[in-house]
């Protein structure tokens, strides 16, 4: 999450917050498309759609530049990574919730 809060896309598997943090066009999301038990399979597809990210999406899009400086597909992935990380994934929003969801309802109930 620190990461894409400084800029870095993310490139990871659907768990943790990733399942809640990607959207499309903050960075990638590795769909291996097996589940189970058999985890040397897992490992396997998992293994199989990075290598495909990486060759067919997350390197054209560093190297796509139409000036030597400029990757314009890697910082618009970059931009949205802070644009949609940075609200949903700060401390400052934490611990608003928590206030809302757990504190100020706690008081209540205690003032009864």
């Amino acid at each position: 999450m620190k990461a894409a809060l400084n800029g870095a896309p993310h490139l990871s598997i659907g768990d943790g917050w990733w399942a809640e943090g990607f959207n499309g066009t903050n960075g990638w999301a590795i769909e291996g498309g097996t589940s189970g038990d058999n985890y040397d399979a897992t490992d396997a597809a998992d293994a199989t759609a990075l290598y495909r990210l990486l060759e067919e999406e997350v390197v054209p899009a560093f190297y796509d530049r139409d000036r030597p400086v400029s990757p314009h597909r890697w910082l618009a992935i970059v931009k949205d990574a802070i644009r949609s990380v940075a609200p949903r994934f700060s401390a400052r929003r934490m611990v608003k919730e928590y206030v809302e969801k757990m504190y100020a309802p706690a008081l209540e109930h205690s003032k009864s």
